[in-house]
């Protein structure tokens, strides 16, 4: 047998409910019939003939008077330009009334001992000392210390060693294996308390949700935590995350620097290889240079062909050539480069004196 609380059943039987409702007639029918008000098979939903903003009134839909949801089901309560019709919001209840179920109208919160609606917790008036027995765990175990039990209101304010009531009811649910029972049990206990099903009498907590103060009974047959409780890892787990974090930081540093390093050598090379090979172009361009000069001052009648081929100054004298470049050659304590002679062959462009004779 499986126990659950009342909020949670609402919350895995939403989708039914809504679905019940949406397949309620959705035009304004005048008629209906009230032997078809009730509470739904399976779901114990309130269910009628009539559809979400009106309700059944001696065979007639009228409009509901009253409504418990700030939202409620069926009201467009936007701009009224599409193609739904608006329809006015119903009123919400003071705290001295409830909404019943068809959403008639509001009405007084009812006495203890007096019939009230299945699950209606809210419609019972509170006792006295409500705020030592509301529940405020959010479990729905009862409503300002007001519980609607088996069709009628009670104080949940039953204490150790006393005399208890229990409603036992059974949903139909589905899963993974197919269709099956869940049984919601509820009692007039206080908060902290259950209604032992076998002996009717009030022991301390101890098994099953319901008999767990965390109302969470593990499948050991122990109480856990409560769910809603924030869960704390211990220190070493946020040590090992925290070394992890940097360690990969560290890591991918690393693995950039090996990357652009590698990417820094090729560039290096590449610009030394090419370095190189202007330099052996230099090389060759200064040894045919060097080649030509000595061919031309070892060969009989060089002046001739030093005057016919390159541009010197003879005592201030200067031979143009046709390439408008000239050549001169100068016999001065310094050597060539890289040479071991003392003349040195420069080349440069004339200028408007050197025109002069």
């Amino acid at each position: 047998m499986h126990f659950i609380s009342p909020t949670l059943f609402f919350l895995l039987f939403l989708p039914v409910s809504v679905l019940s409702v949406a397949n309620s007639t959705d035009t304004n029918t005048d008629t209906c019939n009230p032997s078809h008000n009730g509470l739904a098979t399976g779901t114990l939903q309130y269910n009628s003939d009539c559809n979400a903003t009106t309700w059944c009134d001696n065979g007639v839909c009228r409009n509901k008077g009253c409504r418990r949801d700030e939202f409620p089901l069926g009201y467009i309560t936007g701009d009224s330009r599409g193609s739904g019709k608006r329809i006015d919001l119903p009123q919400k209840c003071s705290v001295d009334e409830f909404c019943p179920d068809e959403g008639s109208q509001c009405a007084p919160k009812i006495q203890v001992g007096q019939p009230c609606q299945f699950d209606r917790d809210d419609s019972c008036i509170g006792p006295d000392d409500f705020k030592d027995l509301r529940d405020t765990t959010g479990r729905g175990l009862n409503v300002n210390g007001s519980i609607c039990l088996n069709f009628v209101c009670q104080f949940a304010n039953v204490t150790a060693g006393s005399t208890c009531e229990i409603e036992n009811t059974g949903y139909i649910a589905y899963g993974p294996s197919g269709e099956f029972v869940y049984v919601v049990s509820r009692d007039n206990c206080k908060v902290g308390l259950y209604c032992d099903t076998n002996s009717t009498i009030w022991v301390r907590v101890v098994h099953a949700d319901k008999e767990c103060s965390s109302y969470n009974c593990l499948p050991d047959q122990t109480c856990g935590e409560i769910p809603s409780n924030p869960h704390h890892l211990p220190m070493w787990v946020y040590i090992i995350i925290g070394i992890g974090i940097f360690g990969g930081m560290i890591a991918t540093l690393v693995v950039l620097f090996i990357f652009h390093g590698r990417q820094r050598e090729d560039e290096r090379e590449k610009r030394l290889q090419y370095w190189r090979e202007q330099n052996a172009f230099r090389q060759n361009i200064l040894q045919m240079h060097e080649t030509a000069r000595n061919s031309i001052f070892t060969t009989p009648g060089s002046v001739s062909r030093r005057s016919a081929l390159f541009g010197y100054y003879d005592r201030g004298r200067q031979c143009p050539n046709s390439s408008g470049l000239r050549h001169y050659v100068g016999e001065d304590s310094g050597s060539y480069e890289g040479g071991s002679d003392n003349e040195q062959l420069v080349m440069r462009t004339p200028y408007a004196h050197d025109n002069k004779i």
